[in-house]
């Protein structure tokens, strides 16, 4: 049952990952909106809206992803231009949500960044904001817009236990999470695979960005098959340093997956140089030929976000996708 609107459903992409939109109109069954990005010879971004969505309920494919001041400024200038074209309601697509990592203050006169995108959002003339898998849950109180936060771990537990669980080669199961702070996500992974959990007690380095140092485990992984467990894998240092770590205390094999694959600077080499034999990532974030490895698996979470953006738009619960 489609609900009662009957105002026509448009959805535009960005240039972060044009294929994401397609993936999804793919699904709805509908053509993508057609809209022509261009550059000024300065550097400034130029776009031009090419059909009319006076009325429409407009959803826009953009995430945040690197290049990310590029991508986000992109967004915001799309959110002004559909807002002056009197389009009915703005629904932000954002799969993967740049800046949340900034979503607090560790250490004096740090900005909360994650709360300005929210603002420069809001402020554009956004209307909803369709996300997965934010770093942190509360960043969703950031918006005063409601937010529809999805996310990628019934995907990916559906992977491992299609692929993974019950194998006689593979053994029993246990399900990492790599620091203290995904625990309550590896927990639901873990109750979803059946499988025991473990904790790496990580401390990471407020000095430097992306550093960390990983300290000890907590659980028995020995002779057991590990599934580290994680939200983002940026640098891959985190993972690395705790796939190496599970294998040194006895891990028959080492699987790593999350939602989002940044995969910046040397994470690439780092995963192909650790210990991990399958790295499994939703395509939230675009896979460039670059960072493409035998080791890495990507899944399309698009039908999901297909499914609840039919949802939004015909006036339907979008949380009972995961009842």
């Amino acid at each position: 049952m489609m609900g009662t609107n009957t105002r026509e459903l448009k959805i535009f992409s960005g240039t972060a990952h044009p294929s994401f939109a397609r993936r999804i109109c793919s699904e709805l069954g509908i053509e993508l909106s057609r809209a022509k990005h261009f550059r000024f010879s300065d550097g400034e971004i130029g776009l031009s809206i090419e059909e009319s969505v006076r009325g429409a309920d407009v959803f826009v494919v953009q995430p945040t992803c690197n290049p990310v001041n590029e991508n986000l400024v992109e967004l915001l200038i799309m959110i002004d231009a559909l807002k002056r074209a009197s389009a009915y309601r703005i629904n932000v697509v954002c799969p993967y949500f740049g800046y949340a990592r900034q979503d607090r203050k560790t250490k004096p006169r740090d900005p909360i960044s994650a709360k300005l995108m929210a603002n420069l959002l809001t402020g554009a003339g956004a209307d909803r904001v369709i996300s997965a898998d934010l770093h942190a849950g509360q960043i969703q109180g950031f918006f005063d817009i409601p937010v529809d936060h999805l996310t990628g771990m019934p995907l990916l537990g559906s992977y491992f236990k299609e692929n993974i669980a019950g194998s006689r080669a593979c053994g029993a199961l246990v399900v990492v999470a790599p620091d203290v702070g995904g625990v309550v996500r590896a927990r639901k992974f873990a109750g979803s695979l059946k499988a025991d959990l473990a904790i790496v007690d990580k401390r990471r380095s407020h000095e430097v960005a992306n550093l960390c140092e990983v300290m000890d485990i907590i659980g028995d992984v020995e002779g057991k098959t590990a599934v580290l467990v994680d939200d983002i894998i940026d640098t891959a240092g985190t993972i690395c340093n705790a796939a190496a770590l599970i294998k040194d205390r006895g891990a028959v094999k080492v699987f790593a997956c999350a939602t989002h694959g940044v995969l910046s600077g040397p994470a690439l080499e780092r995963l192909e140089n650790s210990g991990i034999d399958e790295v499994v990532l939703t395509d939230t974030i675009p896979l460039p030929e670059s960072k493409k490895s035998d080791k890495i698996i990507q899944l399309s979470i698009a039908p999901l976000f297909a499914e609840a953006i039919l949802r939004v738009h015909s006036d339907r619960s979008v949380s009972s996708l995961f009842d």
